[in-house]
């Protein structure tokens, strides 16, 4: 068989991912022709399960890149490690940069997070929005934040004003 011809049924593939790796990701392609456009995501689905933790989205990183961020998050939940909500952390990301972990209103943002939807069958689920610095160091939420990434990285976690 040709390896392009091998597709797993979009059920499946989350359950092979939960059953190998605990938790899986579900990577969204951008919707350029979107009013406003929608960049490209990943999130991850399972990891309450896991590590008693929400699921995680990223924005503004390919698959790859948001899978080994929340493979970090839930590494460090299955050391012990207590990761708050809503506050800047600093430690977690290499060379001590900023993150913050931003609670999204799934209701609202429901059509992002379809996979994450059906896969829990209609139970309510959290989502928290994994921020983290440009090349600058300013947090999408600060003023000074590089204007050509507020496309890669829209905020829709509610984080506390600063």
């Amino acid at each position: 068989m040709d390896r392009s011809e091998f597709q797993l049924p979009l059920e499946e593939k989350i359950r092979w991912m939960i059953d190998t790796n605990g938790w899986a990701v579900e990577p969204v392609s951008p919707v350029r022709d979107s009013d406003p456009p929608v960049p490209a995501y990943s999130y991850s689905i399972g990891l309450p399960d896991a590590v008693d933790f929400p699921d995680v989205a990223v924005f503004g990183l390919t698959p790859v890149a948001a899978k080994g961020l929340i493979d970090l998050v839930a590494g460090a939940r299955q050391g012990g490690t207590e990761i708050p909500l809503g506050v800047e952390l600093v430690g977690l990301l290499d060379s001590e940069l900023r993150c913050a972990f931003a609670p999204v209103d799934v209701d609202r943002w429901a059509s992002m997070f379809a996979t994450a939807t059906e896969w829990y069958q209609g139970t309510s689920f959290e989502m928290v929005q994994l921020m983290y610095p440009d090349r600058s160091g300013f947090m999408p939420y600060e003023s000074g934040y590089e204007q050509r990434m507020r496309f890669a990285q829209p905020v829709i976690g509610e984080f506390p004003a600063q």
